[in-house]
């Protein structure tokens, strides 16, 4: 059986909005709140201020970076995006064979 992951803030919806999005929702909402890398100092003392704006609480640097974490996307499930992949790679080679023609 599958151990079931936990919900964290999402709790607050009860049993409105599928499981699915709940789980998307509390992983996106966990890497935005923790405390991320400083890219100037390299302590781990950054947090949001708002939409894509980053601010170390040690160098006081304020910096842009992406909306829910500083630099690396957020994926739902390891395999999934192993499976997603193959897909767009042929995808974009689909592309270029038709742009070269």
């Amino acid at each position: 059986m599958k151990s079931e992951e936990k919900l964290g803030s999402v709790k607050r919806f009860g049993a409105r909005y599928g499981r699915k999005l709940k789980l998307k929702l509390s992983k996106i909402e966990a890497e935005q709140r923790k405390l991320h890398k400083c890219p100037y100092c390299s302590k781990t003392a950054v947090r949001r201020v708002a939409l894509g704006i980053w601010q170390c609480r040690k160098c006081n640097a304020k910096f842009a970076g992406k909306a829910y974490s500083v630099t690396k996307r957020i994926l739902m499930l390891e395999e999934d995006a192993a499976e997603a992949a193959p897909a767009i790679v042929e995808a974009k080679e689909g592309e270029e064979s038709s742009q070269e023609e």
